[in-house]
């Protein structure tokens, strides 16, 4: 007998909820984060698809496939404790 394998977008609890001018609103198991473009400049030129295509890789890490974009809870929720390692 076969098995399938399901294949297609990670259905953990991650969702961009609000994108504004200063940042947007990240959603994870029921707690809401800010990711401001000053913290996340990565973020700021981005087309509006790339931001919302969030996978969430396993807990606590953050995936943007479309940006490239690989971030931890940790950082999101502390991002002055971690010094940038690419400029834009």
């Amino acid at each position: 007998m076969m098995k399938l394998k399901a294949h297609g977008r990670n259905t953990l609890n991650t969702e961009v909820t609000n994108i504004s001018n200063h940042g947007f609103w990240l959603i994870n198991a029921e707690t809401e984060y800010f990711l401001a473009y000053t913290d996340f400049p990565w973020f700021k030129d981005a087309p509006v698809s790339g931001i919302l295509n969030v996978e969430e890789l396993g807990e606590n890490h953050f995936y943007w496939p479309d940006l490239d974009v690989d971030l931890s809870l940790e950082i999101i929720k502390h991002p002055k404790d971690f010094p940038l390692q690419s400029k834009m």
